[in-house]
């Protein structure tokens, strides 16, 4: 993989079709994922990188393919285990772009601690969550979002478990930067994209995904242009969170107890009505927000939740490293003796 050197550090002249592989691209016919694929291999040249400065790392399941499909280094690795493997690449090389491709039941189950610590951790990642609401590659059984009472083939009587939150489990573990949007909306996908990879640290980012094999239209009513309308409500900073067809539904906050919710028929200039604030520092607010689609699932906030600034844990490690090994001559002695010596040691 080689890239034309440009003089004087001028942006790479990288086109769509120089970030795709000569691998037969095998989904299903018809599934989100080829839409996500057209949407990320057309944003990557505006990042105006080499393509071998930019790793994406996945774990398991139908959206684990990703790497395979894109023309940069890549890692197909084990189930669940992604943000780790990033973490660590992202940890020890800065230079790179590093981006985690998973799905529902890759990151939300086996992989749920290694998604919430990477998340607190704040490491330099991009983490794009393909949220089906199913299990696909092991043809279609019940997954962590699956909504409650769901028939699958392992849940012949329907789904006992109160489905996971991506958004608010992000949010719970004070990520800096969470967002959604959907994989047929590739304008929305894009704008985004683009507003994670500015930010410093994780972004984490759920993508509505159909999977038209075993769970078709599971997001249909917010991708039907006679029902989108009324239930998508477009997340901007700054602006007030009014949507429906006139528009004439808005997010308000309730005097009484200071709860979000959905009011009907509500005049522009209602005092009620919430603006939104990507940038508040304490994540209640965003959480609260997060949770009008676990009250009705219809609700589909979309765009960026939360996005604020705090130190990276990949900028901490090196600081810290920096500090350790030119604090004094002895000390960076006495390092280098611990890390070349013997297995075990004691330290008086």
């Amino acid at each position: 993989m080689s890239d034309p050197v440009v003089p004087g550090g001028a942006r790479l002249d990288l086109k769509p079709k120089d970030f795709k592989t000569d691998q037969e691209v095998r989904w299903c016919p018809g599934c989100g994922d080829y839409a996500i694929l057209a949407a990320v291999q057309g944003f990557m040249p505006e990042l105006g990188i080499p393509r071998h400065n930019i790793v994406f790392v996945s774990g398991i399941g139908c959206s684990s393919r990703f790497p395979y499909y894109m023309n940069t280094y890549g890692m197909h690795s084990i189930h669940g285990r992604a943000p780790a493997i990033a973490t660590g690449l992202s940890s020890t090389r800065p230079d790179l772009s590093v981006w985690v491709v998973t799905g529902d039941g890759d990151a939300l189950s086996i992989g749920g601690n290694h998604l919430i610590h990477a998340l607190r951790r704040n490491v330099n990642l991009k983490i794009l969550l393909f949220n089906n609401r199913i299990y696909g590659l092991t043809k279609g059984q019940y997954s962590p979002t699956s909504e409650q009472g769901k028939v699958t083939k392992s849940t012949p009587f329907g789904s006992l478990d109160n489905p996971f939150n991506p958004v608010s489990l992000a949010l719970g573990a004070e990520a800096t930067f969470v967002a959604r949007t959907l994989d047929s909306d590739r304008k929305h996908l894009t704008s985004v994209l683009r507003e994670a990879v500015h930010h410093p640290g994780t972004a984490f980012v759920e993508i509505y995904q159909n999977c038209n094999i075993f769970n078709d239209g599971a997001f249909e009513i917010i991708k039907d242009p006679a029902t989108r309308d009324e239930w998508i409500i477009p997340l901007q900073h700054g602006q007030p969170l009014r949507f429906g067809a006139e528009p004439r539904r808005a997010v308000v906050r309730d005097p009484q107890t200071g709860a979000l919710t959905v009011a009907d028929d509500v005049v522009e200039d209602d005092p009620r009505i919430v603006i939104h604030d990507a940038h508040a520092d304490d994540p209640a607010y965003a959480f609260a927000l997060s949770r009008l689609s676990s009250n009705d699932v219809r609700y589909a906030p979309m765009g960026v939740f939360r996005d604020v600034a705090r130190p990276t844990y990949d900028g901490l490690m090196a600081a810290q490293l920096d500090h350790t090994l030119t604090k004094d001559a002895s000390d960076t002695a006495a390092l280098d003796a611990l890390l070349h010596g013997k297995d075990t040691w004691t330290i008086a």
